[in-house]
């Protein structure tokens, strides 16, 4: 739980706009602290440094006050860019969308660095005095020197924002990165095969009663979000201290409604044989706290959410309002490109043993068939009177389908090629259009035999 608790509360810091400014902020006040006690106690051996700032106490508080003038008012431009760029990445792009521009580290770090340059000037400003103040003179020369030079860094940094934020806001950069976000759950949720396997399902009839919805007792949920987590290793812990069979009724993606069933616990008896009402309470708890909420979805165990997110960049990009295919087609793209890498790869098995290959655990996982579905059925829905959109359907469809042979991959793979078929030769009005669709999806299938189809007739 201690690793799947700090997973989830680094995933939330790194989507907070607060979390590295205040860090930096930080690293400004002691950056402070450190240089001014260097001038200090190395007064002498400063002025000696050519390159270190020699003028008096009203150049040095002229200069500071310049620099945090000017970076307190950048990093209000730099925020009111930011949260333009955030409105038209919801208006574009869909706001599920506003997570990935949150997490994006480089205008953390912006914001960071013109805020604790401001921090610094001020920290430093207060400890300038001339021979006219009514204490004994000091000027800071290193802490003066170092704030020059963080006030070129922050002329550096600016360049970099005006870049950064013209780009970020590019679907090419949005879908990209959305790609990345799924290959990244493909490669962490759908890991190659290292070791031996499971156990071969081989008594499952024997170890799953026939009627266990009967003979179960529920988990019920203590609150309402999306799943975001589940900490399978602590509840394969739980099912071995209680000698219990667990079988998950969600998977992370799913919204979860307070009272509703999480877990079906099997046996009933052992459950309420536990040795006193607070242990009882205390288990229930404990798988509770297994299953981690929040109020939006993340990648972190569902793979299909990314999905989702290339998905709706498509469907805006082809509403009327819009009318982009060319967007949708890059997404249609990166789902080919992500699915190709899924199908390489094994569906963990629903079936969870512990070390001495007792049936623990029972999950609610997701399938091939759901994943295709979701990356191509709305697509499919919304672009069928789009040539361009319908023929790099088919075209995705054969390339995923040179990447498998599994046999029920390709059922899946077919039935959806036979759908998007269907539905552009009923909804295309041109008949040259309907040709060239079929012509390319006769093609397709001559090109890639794994794809075996029924030409349908034309109409």
């Amino acid at each position: 739980m201690r690793n799947v608790k700090l997973s989830k509360l680094w995933d939330a810091l790194h989507s907070s706009y607060w979390f590295i400014p205040a860090v930096m902020a930080v690293g400004a006040i002691a950056l402070a602290f450190t240089m001014l006690t260097f001038d200090r106690t190395g007064q002498t051996a400063i002025e000696q440094w050519w390159w270190i700032y020699t003028g008096g106490a009203d150049g040095a508080r002229s200069l500071l006050e310049a620099v945090a003038g000017s970076m307190i008012s950048i990093s209000a431009t730099a925020f009111s860019i930011t949260i333009v760029a955030l409105q038209l990445a919801a208006s574009n792009f869909g706001p599920r969308l506003l997570r990935n521009f949150m997490q994006d580290t480089g205008n953390q770090i912006v914001l960071g660095t013109f805020i604790g340059t401001f921090i610094y000037c001020l920290l430093v400003l207060r400890t300038i005095h001339g021979e006219g103040d009514g204490y004994s003179q000091f000027v800071p020369q290193l802490s003066v020197t170092v704030g020059i030079v963080l006030a070129i860094v922050g002329i550096a940094v600016l360049i970099y924002f005006i870049h950064h934020a013209s780009t970020i806001i590019q679907a090419s950069h949005v879908i990209r990165s959305v790609s990345d976000d799924l290959d990244k759950a493909i490669k962490r949720l759908f890991p190659e095969k290292i070791g031996h396997g499971e156990p071969e399902q081989r008594q499952l009839v024997a170890e799953i009663p026939v009627s266990f919805e009967n003979q179960a007792c529920p988990i019920r949920a203590n609150s309402t979000g999306y799943l975001q987590i589940i900490d399978d290793e602590k509840l394969m812990q739980i099912a071995r201290k209680y000698n219990l069979l667990l079988h998950l009724k969600t998977r992370p993606g799913k919204f979860v409604v307070q009272g509703s069933n999480l877990v079906m616990v099997l046996p009933e008896e052992r459950l309420n044989n536990v040795k006193t009402r607070h242990d009882s309470r205390s288990l229930q708890k404990q798988i509770n706290d297994a299953f981690i909420l929040g109020n939006e979805r993340t990648e972190q165990q569902d793979v299909e959410f990314p999905i989702n997110q290339l998905v709706e960049i498509a469907l805006r990009a082809m509403s009327p309002a819009v009318n982009d295919p060319f967007t949708a087609i890059r997404c249609i793209d990166r789902l080919c490109a992500g699915l190709c890498n899924l199908v390489q790869r094994d569906f963990p098995s629903r079936y969870r043993y512990d070390k001495d290959n007792n049936l623990r655990v029972i999950v609610e996982s997701i399938t091939f068939e759901e994943l295709v579905e979701s990356a191509f059925n709305e697509i499919r829905q919304y672009g069928r009177s789009d040539t361009a959109v319908t023929i790099r359907l088919i075209e995705a469809l054969a390339a995923i389908a040179a990447y498998t042979d599994n046999s029920k991959y390709q059922t899946v793979l077919q039935r959806h090629a036979s759908m998007i078929l269907q539905s552009a030769i009923q909804a295309l009005p041109d008949e040259q259009d309907r040709l060239v669709v079929q012509e390319r999806y006769n093609s397709v299938i001559k090109n890639h035999a794994q794809l075996k189809l029924q030409t349908i007739p034309k109409e």
